[in-house]
């Protein structure tokens, strides 16, 4: 990898493919697994329901699917590298079809999640059935976030609205206005609070990542109300609103299924948003954006942020994972979304990654090692954790020389080629 990166996409593994209006996107109908996802819930749970006893291990589908089944067909499927041709992106980010898949998701989401707050609240339902349930349904609605991610980049009212409805099952509606409006702006600089920092585990990350988002939102939103000269309690406050979502969909649960519901509800809220900072935790770990003489941070780049190009979690995230050309291009669809050959890569895909994400010493094995590499060894490039920096900058001071010295022979002879050329 060279010091300063050249980002361009990666060819295609196909030498002859159609280029735009003959360009058909392979994954046309593939795209269908992330709405099928809640339907997949309502399906485990109906038949739970039909059979608790003999069935019992479906309370339990949603930790199963993200933990043990996506994964490991990540592995076998494998990887795709290849790029929409540009002279096809305008035709298909203006295809409402796409647009269609991601709003399906909520309708069944809504639907799984009723369900499993009537069964969970059921009296003759054992404690662990209880508790699968409700990672399950969690689960889903985690995933949910994702769908709120995609529709909170559009510009429109009726988007944000169902941005927000997609994160009112999780209670954090606050998302719409904190990941557009600061994790953006942030983005892998010691000042975003869901940017992870090298050496800090996910469990210290929480707590800030989740304390300085909401911190986030709400400066966000007062200033831009004031700029409307409206204050704080004002109808058009969009937190406001998403919390008066959050409020209802609660409140009306509660009301149909009683009282029981009510640990059921919470308990998934917390699952379904510790999911979305687990993905937070992931995508930018260790990572910085320098600054430049003037003190200002560079822009966002595609460098910025840790990708996969895993195929079955890429269709099931609508392509969350190519993390890179969302933050050069917020507003650009994912069914659009591009690989960057120079782009720091994920061992394996999201799915795979959240377990070793919650124990520590799995995750620094596995990932600290992979930002020194992406610096070439260059450790003053790396976002740290200031209350680590010098105990870890001790531990790798040999593999960061190692791998610097590696990178300068690279460089050495990669010019002596091109002089001779």
């Amino acid at each position: 990898m060279n010091a300063k990166l050249q980002i361009s996409p990666e060819k295609p593994h196909t030498s002859a493919r159609p280029a735009g209006k003959d360009w058909k996107d392979p994954k046309r109908y593939l795209w269908l697994l992330g709405p099928a996802l809640p339907g997949i819930g309502v399906a485990a749970l109906g038949a739970y329901a039909i059979a608790p006893k003999k069935l019992k291990a479906l309370a339990w589908t949603g930790p199963i699917l993200i933990h043990g089944v996506i994964p490991a067909l990540d592995r076998a499927v494998g990887v795709d590298k290849s790029n929409p041709p540009e002279e096809a992106v305008k035709t298909l980010e203006h295809d409402k079809y796409y647009d269609r898949i991601v709003k399906a998701f909520i309708p069944t989401q809504y639907a799984l999640t009723f369900m499993g707050a009537w069964l969970a609240s059921r009296k003759n339902v054992p404690l662990e059935d209880k508790i699968g349930l409700t990672f399950t349904v969690g689960a889903i609605n985690g995933i949910g976030i994702n769908t709120a991610h995609e529709l909170g980049h559009k510009s429109n009212k009726l988007n944000k609205l169902m941005a927000m409805a997609a994160l009112a099952p999780t209670g954090y509606t606050h998302f719409v206005v904190e990941h557009n409006f600061g994790h953006h702006k942030r983005v892998a600089t010691p000042e975003d609070p869901a940017s992870s920092k090298m050496g800090e585990s996910f469990w210290k990350f929480l707590p800030r990542t989740i304390a300085g988002g909401l911190k986030s939102a709400v400066e966000i939103e007062k200033a831009r109300l004031a700029r409307k000269g409206k204050g704080f309690w004002s109808f058009d406050n969009e937190l406001l609103q998403g919390w008066a979502m959050s409020a209802g969909f609660f409140g009306a649960t509660t009301l149909v299924c009683g009282p029981r519901a009510v640990p059921f509800l919470a308990g998934q809220a917390i699952y379904g948003a510790s999911l979305l900072e687990s993905v937070n935790y992931i995508e930018h770990y260790g990572l910085l954006r320098q600054k430049k003489e003037n003190g200002k941070y560079e822009r966002t780049k595609p460098e910025h942020s840790w990708n996969s190009n895993n195929i079955v979690t890429n269709l099931f995230l609508y392509q969350l994972q190519r993390h890179s050309d969302h933050h050069a291009h917020p507003s650009r669809s994912f069914q659009a979304l591009r690989h960057f050959e120079n782009a720091p890569q994920l061992p394996s895909g999201y799915a795979s990654m959240l377990l070793p994400a919650y124990f520590p010493k799995w995750w620094s094995e596995t990932m600290d090692k992979r930002v020194i590499d992406h610096y070439e060894g260059d450790l003053s490039k790396i976002n740290w954790d200031p209350d680590r920096k010098a105990e870890l900058m001790a531990k790798y001071a040999d593999y960061a020389a190692k791998v610097a010295a590696e990178a300068a022979t690279r460089r050495a002879e990669a010019s002596t080629e091109t002089d001779a050329a």
